[in-house]
């Protein structure tokens, strides 16, 4: 049977030594290829712990992952390639310019030196950054490091893109452009797990969410969908604060 999922996780636990309490609690999530897929959760729900998992990152203790059909305990070999992380921490050099951030990380990948420099070009032109390719980025803007980050990520052009809190910390103008960059990545095939606090974004440009607590998935569907079996919720944020409540969720 053919697989129709580029991201599939099946009743995944993990339980961090000292805690009482499991982080992921039978974690079945389906991300079907070329989805633009928003994850939302509120603090401490375990979305960073599955997305941690679903990147080889971290172990967990039983259940599966899969990746575009490949089953993870298999191995990492054939997943790593297809995937692409941007974390929400700016994993950027500061001292170094724009350019001499992505050639050491595209080196990292593995890309051939003439691949690798035209895969910068057009990233840096997608992104507006072009003429800012020699500049240091510790003289960027937040909105300009977010999307420097993002470049990083997508070096290698991975089939299967994560992006976690893209947008957080930048302005009004530059959060625009990367939903707008988001959704023209989307439409030329790329399959998009993207994780936000703001509601609001995941409602305009996601295609499907899912919501998730204290380990699992609650609900999943289009935003519309959602919308529709939720009424009188009328917005992504009513219903979410409808199935998890308003208890505050800080974390140490």
């Amino acid at each position: 049977m053919e697989n129709k999922f580029a991201i599939e996780t099946v009743n995944l636990k993990k339980t961090y030594k000292g805690k009482s309490h499991p982080t992921l609690n039978g974690l079945s999530l389906r991300i079907p290829y070329g989805s633009l897929f928003g994850l939302l959760a509120p603090n401490g729900a375990g979305k960073t712990t599955a997305i941690n998992i679903i990147c080889g990152l971290r172990k967990y203790d039983s259940g599966k992952v899969f990746v575009d059909g490949h089953d993870q305990s298999d191995g990492m070999k054939a997943i790593k390639p297809l995937l692409g992380l941007v974390p929400q921490d700016i994993a950027l050099f500061p001292t170094l310019t724009a350019y001499e951030n992505l050639k050491i990380l595209g080196g990292l990948y593995g890309i051939k030196k003439s691949v690798l420099e035209e895969r910068i070009d057009q990233l840096l032109e997608l992104f507006d950054l072009s003429a800012s390719r020699h500049s240091y980025i510790n003289r960027f803007s937040g909105g300009m490091k977010r999307r420097v980050n993002m470049i990083a990520g997508m070096l290698h052009a991975p089939g299967i893109l994560i992006l976690d809190e893209p947008t957080v910390g930048v302005d009004a103008q530059s959060r625009m452009m990367i939903l707008e960059k988001l959704t023209e990545i989307n439409r030329s095939g790329t399959t998009i797990l993207f994780i936000s606090h703001y509601l609001e974004e995941a409602e305009h440009i996601c295609n499907e969410v899912a919501f998730m607590d204290d380990g699992s998935v609650i609900c999943q569907g289009s935003p519309a969908d959602l919308i529709r079996a939720y009424t009188p919720c009328d917005s992504m944020e009513s219903i979410y604060l409808k199935l998890t409540g308003k208890r505050m969720r800080d974390t140490q």
